[in-house]
């Protein structure tokens, strides 16, 4: 793929994924759909996208996935959807954002991986941030909220390091977001006396779930192989800025000054220690 197609194609994965932050949070906030039916819709309507893509790319029919993975996405899914009845879409995506990257930057210091220097500073500061957007004072989000988008963050995160090396992505993704429905579904069934839904609602979910995920995971999958592990990681650190314009642009949201310095300290510090994992590598 040509250097400039690869870049606008990955440019364009990034919109969709800091997209599911914005339609969630429209849907939640401007509709009466609930939050548990948000989730089993995007999930049914992702997998159906993810099915029908992968079945016109290799035409398998072979089952792929497994459920402990399809349940570390569905923990992803509702924690991202109850989180955002309160959170703001900018303060979401950068709490899930820090929450997948710790998850999986602790994951390779329990293996054995060991952090030096200034990829120990990036990691201080990247807590840092976290800890001071979530201090308590009048701009500090809510405490439920945030502890369910870094639950959601987490079990992404888990759900990342199970899928390394799991055989085809997109097969292995379709599969997994059928049996999460099926999780979802009984979800919902718990919280049955909860259910409101209404169309507004039912469209942000199929565009969040078909689209943002379902498509942006398809194409993300084109372009992975073609971009270094590090810079595929560090690319993402565009999601919540994103995010957070996306927010200013359509919902009316405003940033204030503990998100933008946390932000700073959280997005820094993590291209910090994604940026010298490079440099080491390299070197070797």
């Amino acid at each position: 793929m040509p250097y400039v197609r690869l870049m606008l194609t990955t440019s364009l994965v990034m919109i969709a994924f800091a997209g599911n932050s914005l339609l969630c949070r429209a849907a939640l906030k401007h509709t009466s759909i609930d939050a548990a039916s948000f989730t089993t819709i995007r999930l049914a309507s992702g997998a159906i996208m993810l099915w029908l893509v992968a079945r016109l790319r290799s035409g398998a029919r072979g089952r792929a996935g497994n459920w402990p993975s399809a349940f570390a996405l569905c923990v992803y899914a509702a924690g991202f959807s109850f989180a955002y009845v309160t959170l703001p879409a900018a303060t979401g995506a950068l709490l899930l954002f820090g929450a997948v990257q710790a998850t999986m930057i602790s994951h390779g210091i329990w293996r054995g991986e060991r952090l030096r220097g200034v990829q120990l500073m990036g990691l201080v500061l990247a807590l840092g941030g976290l800890v001071g957007l979530l201090l308590p004072g009048l701009s500090a989000p809510p405490l439920l909220g945030a502890l369910l988008m870094l639950s959601a963050g987490a079990a992404w995160g888990v759900y990342s390091l199970r899928g390394r090396g799991a055989g085809d992505p997109l097969a292995v993704t379709a599969g997994n977001f059928l049996r999460a429905v099926a999780i979802a579904a009984a979800l919902s069934a718990a919280t049955a006396s909860g259910i409101s839904v209404d169309g507004a609602g039912i469209g942000y979910a199929i565009a969040s779930g078909a689209v943002a995920s379902g498509l942006g995971y398809a194409i993300w999958y084109t372009v992975l192989p073609q971009l270094k592990a590090t810079s595929a990681a560090t690319v993402q650190l565009s999601v919540p800025v994103i995010a957070s314009l996306g927010g200013i642009a359509f919902l009316g949201e405003t940033l204030t000054l503990r998100w933008v310095l946390a932000s700073l300290a959280v997005l820094g510090g993590i291209a910090l220690v994604l940026l010298k994992r490079r440099e080491s590598l390299g070197a070797r």
